[in-house]
């Protein structure tokens, strides 16, 4: 297989969840601030021009986050990524969703992209604001999902990866304080040995 990815964009989940399927897989960097995503080599393979993007053995080729990740999870059940219980799947599908729908595309996404939600560049702070506004709100609902859990699902599983990513953004690039069950969660997570391998790959350690 091979995963396109960029480094610490969100495709850094993917990258974790691959890392820790144990499945062999070749990480290949889209350089995406050189607008790669945009070019026909890398646009005959996904047409979406975005990261993750997984090319499977077969060739087909698999796209978003969500899918992606529930797909690894499936295919490699000695993994052991995929919650046991259709309860515990549908709450790692939960976190999974509103960590990319919500925290990232309309919390982040407003903070470093205002200009996609507003033209005028008069309304770019309030724009901004409104981001971080969302994107703290989420943080403090994955607090209240992590309360007394060291996982979402209480063990590790796939629905862990977008949570970090998402967490990953705020601690290191926004500089934000973490509250503390997500912050728990993180330094459990940045422990692992798989995403300390990913980390040190994509140059984040």
């Amino acid at each position: 297989m091979k995963l396109y990815y960029a480094p610490g964009a969100c495709s850094l989940g993917i990258h974790v969840l691959l890392e820790e399927s144990g499945a062999a897989y070749e990480p290949t960097l889209l350089n995406i601030r050189e607008g790669a995503q945009f070019k026909p080599e890398f646009t005959s393979i996904n047409a979406k021009s975005k990261v993750p993007t997984l090319v499977r053995d077969d060739g087909s080729v698999l796209t978003e986050f969500t899918a992606i990740a529930y797909w690894i999870a499936a295919k490699h059940p000695a993994a052991k990524l995929m919650p046991a219980t259709a309860e515990a799947q549908a709450t790692a599908l939960e976190a999974t969703d509103y960590a990319v729908a919500t925290i990232h595309m309309q919390g982040f996404s407003r903070m470093f992209r205002p200009a996609n939600f507003a033209p005028s560049e008069g309304d770019h702070e309030a724009v901004k604001a409104r981001g971080l506004e969302l994107f703290n709100k989420g943080l403090a609902w994955l607090d209240r999902a992590l309360e007394g859990r060291d996982y979402i699902c209480g063990d590790f599983s796939f629905g862990d990866a977008a949570p970090f990513y998402v967490t990953f953004w705020a601690a290191a690039r926004l500089k934000l304080d973490l509250p503390k069950n997500v912050a728990a969660h993180y330094e459990r997570m940045k422990a692992r040995p798989a995403v300390q391998r990913v980390m040190a790959r994509e140059g984040l350690a």
